[in-house]
């Protein structure tokens, strides 16, 4: 495994605390007594002419949740999941196309819990090799890929906001070209930025 996965590999077992999207809105507390679903996306880790990217979509502007939303290939665990790595990567695949035996998992994120109360596993993996991309129809618009130096950079967030239920709410972005990373997502991505930050 290259030196870089090797680092990326011993990073991803340091303790970190979970994310949340209220991480940055204190003042909007969690739902006493929410009931919290299960879900896991893959972080896929492809090499490209001599540099790591991540594997990201964008989902349709069709869907009635997260319309047009940048996030990584994945979705909630299904009862016949033998865990959340299966589910992560019978996602990728149904998504993307993403063959399950061409990944190596070598580690997972943090969970981090959404406002639409799912508690997200992010689980990375390294493709083993070049695979036919092939969208889901009617869920998946594009498939496209971001340098990993760029989303593991912290001084390329930004903290933005809008109105969202009568209060301000705060998150976190990473705007890439054409593509506005932000939510979920970006938080997802801020903390592997922060656990490969050289301390």
């Amino acid at each position: 495994m290259p030196e870089a996965i090797d680092h990326i590999r011993k990073q991803l077992t340091k303790d970190h605390a979970p994310s949340s999207d209220f991480d940055l809105n204190p003042e909007i507390s969690l739902p006493e007594g929410r009931k919290l679903r299960a879900a896991a996306v893959l972080v896929p880790l492809i090499k490209e002419k001599g540099a790591w990217h991540v594997i990201l979509t964008m989902r349709s502007s069709a869907l009635k949740h997260h319309p047009g939303q940048i996030a990584f290939p994945g979705g909630k665990q299904d009862d016949s999941d033998a865990d959340l790595f299966q589910t992560a990567l019978r996602e990728a695949d149904e998504e993307v196309g993403l063959p399950p035996e061409n990944v190596e998992i070598i580690g997972q994120l943090p969970t981090h819990e959404t406002v639409t109360g799912f508690t997200v596993t992010p689980i990375v993996g390294v493709l083993k090799g070049p695979f036919q991309v092939n969208p889901e129809a009617g869920e998946v618009a594009e498939v496209f890929q971001v340098p990993l130096s760029f989303l593991t950079d912290p001084t390329r967030f930004q903290i933005q906001s809008r109105r969202w239920r009568g209060k301000r709410r705060y998150y976190y972005t990473i705007p890439f070209g054409p593509y506005y990373i932000w939510g979920a997502t970006a938080r997802m991505l801020r903390t592997f930025a922060e656990l490969l930050e050289p301390k």
